[in-house]
């Protein structure tokens, strides 16, 4: 009897998981992840964009910025709805991609934001990692992680 409590955790947890399907990722999701980080997010915050951003964005999305503040699917939406990009452009290089056959990945990309401030040309780099889900053969980012944000500075040669 004694055991009887593990046994019915166990039963639970086996009935809860034996409907789902176990492998739902697809050829072609390592295509579809690189896109979504490279061009669509882009476009997203490039444009301002909030339904492109709406749909990549899980109900849950959290980032997370480099001074470890959090920020909510909401706030990001308002946030890129009322305010443009400092920038003049956002690209990222893939790192790396995971893939987990349960419908998971975790993307790490190294972004490069370019843009000017006054009489000085910038250029920011950063690492992000963002953890995405498979719904419904759609992958929606569930968390974004930004850190080691790096910024140079070039004074503009003044125009004649």
């Amino acid at each position: 009897m004694k055991h009887l409590p593990i046994i019915t955790l166990f039963l639970f947890a086996w009935g809860c998981t034996s409907g789902v399907k176990q492998n739902i990722v697809d050829a072609n999701d390592l295509e579809v992840l690189t896109d979504i980080q490279k061009t669509q997010w882009v476009k997203a915050y490039l444009e301002q964009d909030t339904v492109l951003l709406d749909k990549l964005l899980h109900e849950h999305f959290q980032l997370i910025d480099d001074n470890g503040d959090r920020y909510t699917k909401q706030d990001e939406l308002s946030y890129v709805g009322k305010y443009g990009p400092s920038y003049n452009s956002l690209e990222f290089q893939i790192l790396e991609v995971d893939i987990v056959e349960i419908g998971s990945a975790v993307v790490l990309a190294k972004g490069t934001m370019k843009g000017l401030e006054g009489d000085e040309a910038y250029i920011t780099t950063y690492t992000s990692s963002t953890s995405f889900v498979k719904i419904d053969k759609q992958w929606k980012a569930l968390n974004s992680h930004v850190s080691g944000v790096k910024e140079e500075r070039f004074p503009m040669a003044p125009s004649d």
